[in-house]
């Protein structure tokens, strides 16, 4: 049996996204062999990031300084803003490096279910930073989910009668897909958005 300690931090480790009971003991144990450098490195990693983290004020980021470094960064086009429902989301796009313009962050996706109703989410802000003027084009990026997709409707039908163009992200087939694993949902949308060749 490992001390209560140990045990304290295979369970904090478990509760991550994508690592299970096993899986995080296994990262203990690597973290415990490798104490004086790896373990020391992830606890002086953690409270730094503990005590700077904040939330951008301007789009929902998360960074360590406010505005965040993708709303100071002037060399982005504040004309185009992608609206997300979560961080994570902002950060893979970002990533990708194929969107150049700044980002706002919901905070999550309308659903009855879980009750999270519109005033629950940032959209009354999205609608302040358009209405401040600036904006040329609202990219739509929501989830391809029922709920995503009653979103970003949602928010498109609050932006109307604004001077902006609303855009959403194009859905269908994934690079490298092939078409006897899709399901049906993902064929039906890449039928409907079909495009001339050449």
């Amino acid at each position: 049996m490992a001390s209560q300690e140990i045990e304290t931090l295979t369970g904090a480790l478990s509760r991550l996204p994508g690592l299970g009971p096993r899986s995080a003991r296994r990262a203990v144990l690597w973290l415990i062999k490798r104490r004086e450098t790896s373990l020391v490195q992830l606890v002086d990693a953690l409270a730094a990031v503990r005590e700077a983290l904040v939330e951008c004020q301007t789009c929902g980021n998360i960074d360590t300084t406010n505005p965040c470094g993708i709303c100071a960064d002037p060399r982005r086009d504040a004309g185009s803003l992608c609206v997300v429902e979560e961080v994570a989301d902002l950060w893979a796009l970002d990533r990708a490096r194929l969107f150049n313009g700044r980002y706002h962050v919901l905070g999550g996706r309308l659903s009855a279910l879980d009750g999270v109703r519109p005033e629950d989410l940032t959209i009354d802000n999205l609608l302040q930073r358009v209405e401040q003027g600036g904006i040329d084009e609202v990219v739509l990026a929501m989830n391809a989910t029922l709920e995503g997709q009653t979103t970003a409707h949602y928010i498109a039908e609050r932006l109307e009668g604004l001077p902006v163009r609303i855009t959403q992200l194009a859905h269908g087939l994934p690079v490298g897909g092939e078409l006897d694993y899709l399901d049906e949902g993902t064929l039906a949308q890449a039928i409907r958005a079909r495009r001339p060749v050449a």
